[in-house]
């Protein structure tokens, strides 16, 4: 779980850029809204993370 807080902390470093793009294109942006796309966020990157993480044990 600490991973998935590490994760959230880089997503939450882009949150205002990805606002700004949000905005540039006119959808609406809320948390309730971005709760389902941080949730998959998270899965994306954990299964990234355990994807390196074997490929690293592999390597020595």
């Amino acid at each position: 779980m600490e991973k998935n807080m590490e994760f959230m902390q880089i997503a939450m470093k882009h949150l205002p850029e990805a606002q700004e793009k949000l905005k540039e294109s006119n959808i609406d942006f809320s948390p309730e809204l971005a709760q389902p796309f941080l949730e998959m966020f998270l899965k994306v990157m954990q299964e990234a993370y355990d994807l390196g993480k074997k490929d690293a044990l592999l390597d020595e």
